[in-house]
């Protein structure tokens, strides 16, 4: 398969548009490869800007005089050569003044050799009246993708669907027009830009497996960012004070276009000032997070719910994504003091889209798709066990077996883990114990023993116990990439194997007496006291690493 790609763009390669060329064409292949491993995918690119074309003489001599040969030798002859060459042909560039930049525009004008003088009724009924091709084009197909500065591209290229309605045909060419472009070299901005650029990638994918798919086409069709977020970023972002005019402090423009990202619909009932004061340039501003929206304040400070300390290149590191923020946090680059729930929810606060829904679409696609852990599930068969058996042995020991056969059927909503097998299969096994007359003395007690020793273990494996299953709250498997999410759940996954470990010991003890059948509700104490302190631990301890302390 031949692909041309003409880069309209008078920044060349650096063009925002042509980091969606870039995608498309990697879709592009990697949809080839998997279709037909055997096809050679050729791709030449020209860009415009380097090319000499002149702009056209309307002389018509490529009609009467020389056939198909423009007067004007220039570089235009090797375009017209690459346009018959080519199976599939993009045109990348940006939207200038409502249509396509100047250059491109010379180009375009001098691919009149390419038809003849004829006129001929269209079929497709754009315009009155057309030309003929001179070359059989049929097979040959048109991609066209351009970005353009206003928010949204909708309504925005009339004119370019006009140019290409009359050069390509009515629906015979596929477009991916992109607004809020300039955000596409905000590296920032680049997991947004990056998630938009996914989908492009995979729309070049679909495109030679047979057409973009519907789903695909919504995802390029949604704003990377709101309106009036992406507005807000766009006055920012050129550095300057609206009053004075005079330049701004980078410093304090960053700040403007990270408040600008604000998503008021997480707004958590009462205002928070969240106060950036960054280190080493001595700069301090307060973002205020309020229902309508958020406010920079350079003066009249008010006092901040939320204080982080940071050199301002570190800030901006996390920010492009250069480094994690979650890493920075453990290594001690930055400090956050006061209420630390603002940087557990920083994605919430600062996400920038429509978070809310985005949030509520997640939730959808798991609830869907069963992808969910649940600790509930594994503690059941343990629960069970303790409750019944120590009351009648026999009976309990039947019910405990029921209970891990049934476990797993419950299993069609959730994401089971090695834990849930595990309990299930030690549970069994320790019920089969007691109705083979084992002691209910001896293997109640070892039962908390084999609990306990199996959450301390974990402790020394990649993943602990607990992380397994709190994970859900905090962004699902992307939480194991945190270390202090990590670190926090290895502490509580070893505190918590040690209960278990020790609880043995009294629960022998508790077996002898006449409260023996009381033995699960005793132990259900302890667990109740340590939800709590889990509960507290889970706020407490990130906020301390955080603070340095």
């Amino acid at each position: 398969m031949n692909i041309l790609v003409i880069n309209g763009s008078p920044k060349g390669e650096r063009s925002n548009s042509y980091q969606l060329t870039k995608a498309f064409l990697e879709g592009i292949k990697q949809g080839i490869n998997e279709k037909n491993k055997e096809e050679e995918v050729l791709v030449e690119e020209m860009l415009v800007n380097r090319l000499n074309i002149k702009p056209c003489l309307g002389c018509f001599s490529c009609w009467n005089k020389t056939p198909g040969k423009c007067c004007i030798r220039d570089d235009m002859e090797k375009v017209i050569e690459k346009l018959l060459w080519a199976d599939i042909t993009i045109w990348s560039f940006p939207l200038y003044y409502y249509t396509v930049p100047g250059g491109l525009k010379n180009l375009i004008d001098r691919q009149l050799p390419m038809e003849l003088p004829f006129m001929v009724e269209r079929e497709d009924g754009i315009g009155n009246g057309s030309h003929p091709s001179r070359y059989d084009m049929s097979g040959k197909k048109t991609v066209v993708i351009s970005t353009c500065g206003f928010y949204t591209a909708e309504g925005n290229y009339n004119g370019v669907v006009s140019l290409f309605d009359h050069m390509c045909g009515k629906d015979e060419y596929t477009a991916i027009f992109c607004g809020q472009g300039e955000l596409f070299r905000v590296p920032e901005l680049s997991k947004r830009t990056g998630e938009y650029l996914t989908y492009v990638k995979q729309a070049g994918a679909e495109y030679v497996k047979g057409g973009i798919a519907i789903e695909t086409k919504k995802e390029l069709n949604r704003l990377l960012y709101p309106k009036e977020v992406f507005e807000r970023m766009a006055d920012a972002s050129w550095g300057v004070e609206k009053e004075s005019g005079k330049k701004a402090p980078e410093a304090l423009t960053f700040t403007r276009q990270m408040a600008a990202l604000y998503c008021k619909e997480s707004y958590s009932g009462k205002d928070q000032v969240l106060e950036m004061y960054y280190t080493d340039l001595e700069e301090c501003y307060q973002v205020l997070l309020g229902k309508e929206g958020s406010e920079v304040l350079t003066d009249g400070f008010l006092t901040a719910t939320t204080r982080i300390e940071t050199p301002f290149g570190v800030w901006r590191s996390i920010a492009m994504g250069e480094i994690r923020g979650d890493e920075a946090l453990m290594k001690q680059l930055y400090k956050v003091k006061g209420d630390f729930n603002l940087m557990l929810n920083w994605d919430s606060y600062f996400g920038g889209n429509n978070t809310v829904e985005k949030k509520k679409a997640q939730k959808g696609d798991r609830d869907k798709n069963s992808k969910e852990t649940n600790m509930s599930l594994m503690l059941i068969p343990w629960i069970v066990f303790w409750a019944v058996v120590s009351i009648n042995p026999f009976a309990g020991s039947l019910i405990s077996i029921f209970t891990c056969a049934v476990v797993p059927l419950l299993f069609f909503r959730n994401k089971k883990t090695i834990y849930d097998v595990l309990s299930g299969t030690l549970v069994t096994g320790l019920s089969i114990a007691v109705l083979m007359g084992g002691l209910v003395r001896i293997l109640i007690p070892m039962s908390y023993l084999t609990f306990g020793v199996m959450w301390t273990m974990t402790c020394l494996v990649k993943i602990p116990l607990t992380a397994n299953y709190s994970m859900n709250d905090y962004g699902g498997e992307n939480a194991l990439d945190n270390p202090l999410f990590m670190k926090t759940n290895r502490i509580l996954t070893f505190i918590w194997g040690i209960l278990y470990l020790l609880t043995p010991i009294w629960t022998y003890f508790i077996m002898g007496t006449q409260i023996g059948y009381l033995t699960g509700a005793v132990n259900s104490v302890l667990p109740v006291l340590m939800g709590l302190f889990t509960l507290w631990f889970q706020k407490w301890y990130p906020a301390k690493v955080a603070r340095g302390d």
